[in-house]
């Protein structure tokens, strides 16, 4: 009787860990989904660096100009004629790259004017929307959030250890799961194994 009776307190004090890792493991998920598919959308983006640039939109537009001009005919007033070509009210600076060149800085733009060929090129730069953002917390660019992408860190091990318990059975780590848990580490032991062969 008394074995029964402590078989039966240890199956109750292991339901209850059960449950404890389910809710847990549920309510981490539930807390960190938003952050965990903002830092998954950066890695996307910022994994194709060498192929875009994930922050920044740099459009160009070409410019044509009415007559012709020399560097003698620029002025602060002609400089203010060209930035209303292009929608710009107001300029930062101006240079000559060479005496038939000015070059006029915006914010985060710039217009190129060739006067030997009576044409110029404005470029823009903006962010990208919501790329811009969720890369400045993946990156850490935010003072202070590699604090709080540590704890991210750590909650994400949690996450993860308490998933591997949360089924028991034919489904649960013991059987089918520990070889999906296999399945999961050899893609990264073969990039490390082919890395390390070069």
């Amino acid at each position: 009787m008394w074995d029964r009776t402590t078989q039966r307190v240890r199956w109750t004090e292991r339901d209850a860990l059960a449950r404890l890792n389910v809710a847990v493991h549920r309510d981490i998920g539930y807390a960190c989904a938003s952050l965990i598919l903002a830092y998954c959308l950066s890695g996307i983006a910022l994994n194709h660096i060498g192929d875009w640039n994930p922050d920044f939109v740099i459009s160009k537009q070409t410019i044509s100009l009415s007559r012709p001009y020399t560097r003698e005919d620029i002025t602060k007033e002609r400089i203010a004629e060209f930035g209303r070509l292009v929608q710009e009210e107001t300029y930062k600076v101006y240079d000559f790259p060479t005496p038939d060149q000015v070059k006029i800085y915006y914010d985060n733009a710039s217009l190129h004017l060739n006067f030997s060929t009576g044409h110029g090129t404005y470029e823009k730069v903006s962010r990208r929307p919501l790329l811009y953002q969720v890369n400045a917390l993946h990156l850490n660019r935010l003072q202070g959030w590699k604090w709080a992408s540590d704890v991210f860190a750590l909650i994400l091990i949690v996450l993860s250890l308490t998933g591997l318990f949360v089924l028991r059975g034919k489904y649960g780590l013991a059987r089918r799961g520990k070889w999906l848990v296999f399945a999961g580490l050899l893609p990264p032991i073969f990039a490390l194994l082919i890395f390390e062969l070069k």
